[in-house]
């Protein structure tokens, strides 16, 4: 999901034992095409821009079977060594339920990583299992909501001093033709309109020492992310919220091709009453990957806390298969008492497979397990954190 220019990839002192290889450079050999010199040697010619495309099916718990198409584009805005890897990507994704999800995200570094410009656009047409509020919720109190979706997402960062960026944003998430068609309490008690919008500013401090943010070897990521929705912009209502978001990755054994990565997740509502879908939620972060071994939407709340551990190895000495092992826990607050008492633990394992030696994008697939018999596969383009 990544480029390259003259800049080479992060590999931190990473020793390489063999030549590094991709889903590309494979199909290539199997193929035998007179060709098959020139394609094994792309990368010693670097592109301004590398892309994948990726067709798939895969099937969670919340989509059933899906059909995507993933698209990503990686290049290096300058031919500074100190610039970061910039990337853009989108896919189409279809589901046995009727869902449809068009995500356009960007990530974008300028010379010398003077700014940082971050894009997250969505559409959703997303009929969706919730079940009401709290760490206590139970599956069998499901009710089925659909609604239409548009998510408008933006920040621009200004480097500060080293690693460190200040920021300001403007996020819609506008929701229409909002029906709920069973009878949850919770939901009921809540409140759920047939509309909802939701437009407020953002403030954003950011410490981001990685090279590489799509599949990162070592550095730290710390995010704090406040919304303040005003009915002047447009919101519904006025509330506010507040995201605390850290990554660590550890390259261990150090000097081996392996990471040790941490994700620390916690979304909090500051004060008002967000529209019922703008609650903090199971996997309704901005990537869709919080709580891996349970159902999306399956837990909600004013207040989420989140923490995650993975182990990524390689698997083949050409880099080509990877593996990765995962734990993770996630804890909800009552409502209306916000009180934290139940924590939902997850644990899972998958395989990786190299479709980009040099930006070092993976297809992730993984299998995941919660509590009372909750789990399901989860399929990714790039990490998942």
């Amino acid at each position: 999901m990544r480029v390259e220019t003259s800049v080479m990839p992060d590999i931190s002192g990473v020793v390489e034992k063999a030549e590094e290889k991709d889903i590309m450079d494979i199909i290539g050999q199997l193929k035998r095409k007179s060709k098959r010199d020139s394609l094994a040697t792309r990368y010693k010619q670097p592109r301004r821009v590398q892309y994948s495309m990726v067709p798939a099916i895969g099937y969670t718990l919340s989509t059933g079977f899906v059909g995507l198409l993933s698209a990503n584009a990686a290049f290096y805005v300058s031919d500074s060594a100190t610039t970061n890897i910039s990337s853009v990507s989108t896919s189409f994704n279809y589901s046995q339920y009727n869902q449809i999800t068009i995500p356009i995200q960007a990530n974008i570094w300028t010379k010398d990583n003077g700014y940082n410009v971050i894009i997250e656009w969505r559409y959703f047409k997303y009929p969706q299992d919730t079940y009401g509020l709290g760490g206590h919720s139970l599956l069998e109190n499901a009710d089925r909501i659909d609604y239409s979706h548009i998510r408008l997402h933006q920040t621009v960062l200004k480097n500060i001093t080293g690693a460190f960026y200040l920021g300001v944003g403007y996020h819609l998430d506008y929701r229409w033709k909002i029906k709920q068609e069973g009878i949850n309490e919770d939901v009921s008690a809540y409140g759920l309109p047939s509309k909802s919008v939701s437009s407020g500013i953002v403030g954003n401090v950011l410490y981001d020492s990685r090279k590489n943010s799509i599949n990162p070897i070592g550095g730290v990521y710390a995010n704090a992310r406040y919304r303040n929705n005003l009915k002047v912009l447009g919101s519904d209502t006025h509330w506010e919220s507040l995201v605390l978001e850290f990554r660590k990755y550890v390259n261990f054994p150090k000097g081996s091709r392996n990471t040790l990565a941490f994700w620390d997740f916690n979304w909090l509502t500051l004060s008002g009453k967000p529209p019922y879908l703008d609650l903090p939620s199971t996997s309704w972060d901005p990537s869709n990957n919080t709580g891996r071994g349970y159902i999306q939407g399956r837990f909600r709340s004013p207040n989420m806390l989140y923490f995650e551990s993975e182990y990524r190895f390689v698997l083949t000495q050409n880099g080509l298969l990877g593996g990765v092992v995962f734990g993770n826990a996630q804890s909800f607050s009552n409502w209306p008492t916000q009180k934290f008492n139940k924590i939902a633990p997850g644990a899972g394992l998958g395989i990786r497979i190299k479709i980009n030696k040099t930006s070092r994008t993976n297809i992730a697939v993984d299998y995941g397990f919660g509590t009372k018999g909750s789990r399901g596969l989860f399929v990714n383009l790039g990490e998942v954190f």
